[in-house]
């Protein structure tokens, strides 16, 4: 992985707080702080339309919000995207053009991507292949796959396991948690089942607040009425 300047021997700690947005004048983000750091996987769970997705931008830098913070290791960094080899962004829509092959898309972001999708044997004699011309769930396990053997300390993933097959979610899920040892990840899916088991962390996105959940995080949710008691 690349050396970042701001800690080479220890974590890299990614930070976000100020981050406020109105839609309509009605608040969407307000009371936001969020920690992440490389050897953790962060889940952001919430419903639909509760800014998950915002907050993702915003912390990568897609989004320009006027009193933002974004901090490596104490250090802004904003837009956070323009820093190298920090962080990289898997939004909900396709993220690669679809005329690229799949080999072409992997040279693109400088990985191998025989070693990416090692464990994704059925992938491999598709590498000549348009993402274009994969399945819906093919092209998202692909896109998943090569940002996160990517050379960065963190990786955003919106929805990573939308469209793919539950026994390719099991395998990309293992997939993170061996990477974790080497970057931080922070991943919102609404596959409850599927993303606690992989969090060291756990926030909530409940009515523009960011809640950081500790102790029995299923107890919690339950609470807020996020799963059926």
């Amino acid at each position: 992985m690349s050396q970042l300047l701001d800690n080479p021997t220890g974590p890299q700690v990614l930070e976000a707080d100020g981050i406020r947005i109105a839609f309509g004048g009605q608040q969407v983000l307000g009371s936001v702080y969020m920690r992440v750091q490389t050897g953790q996987i962060v889940g952001l769970l919430g419903r639909n339309g509760s800014g998950k997705s915002v907050l993702l931008q915003t912390i990568f830098g897609a989004r320009t919000v006027a009193d933002a913070s974004v901090r490596l290791n104490g250090r802004r960094v904003v837009p956070a995207f323009r820093e190298p080899g920090l962080l990289n962004y898997l939004p909900q829509e396709p993220l690669l053009p679809p005329s690229l092959t799949l080999a072409q898309a992997a040279r693109l972001l400088g990985v191998d991507i025989e070693a990416a999708t090692v464990r994704f044997p059925e992938l491999q004699p598709q590498f000549g292949q348009r993402i274009g011309e994969l399945s819906g769930g093919s092209a998202r396990l692909v896109q998943a796959l090569l940002l996160l053997h990517a050379d960065t300390a963190f990786s955003l993933f919106d929805e990573p396991f939308s469209g793919v097959m539950p026994v390719h979610v099991e395998t990309l899920a293992e997939e993170m948690q061996r990477l974790r040892q080497r970057k931080g990840l922070l991943i919102t899916d609404h596959r409850y089942a599927e993303v606690l088991p992989l969090c060291d962390v756990v926030y909530l996105l409940h009515q523009g607040r960011l809640l950081r959940l500790d102790g029995d995080v299923g107890e919690q949710l339950r609470d807020y009425g996020y799963l059926a008691s």
